[in-house]
């Protein structure tokens, strides 16, 4: 089972209630903060947009044509 939780004031905080007789051993595994969490996509990917080359005109609109092979979209 895994819970997640913050520490707070040097003590865990569980996310969600979970009962756990007394004695239970656990383990504890520190994970970095994810520096990213709080950007919005545009500027976790702001460095590489627009860096693709050599794709056809149409790949926006037919990624899934040049990717799975399926039908190619008319354009309305």
């Amino acid at each position: 089972m895994t819970v997640r939780g913050q520490i707070r004031n040097g003590t865990v905080v569980l996310s969600e209630p979970v009962k756990l007789p007394d004695g239970t051993d656990v383990e504890v595994e520190l994970r970095p903060l994810d520096a990213d969490a709080g950007a919005t996509l545009y500027e976790r990917l702001k460095d590489v947009i627009g860096t693709a080359q050599g794709l056809p005109e149409d790949m926006a609109e037919n990624h899934d044509h040049y990717i799975h092979g399926t039908p190619k979209r008319t354009l309305r």
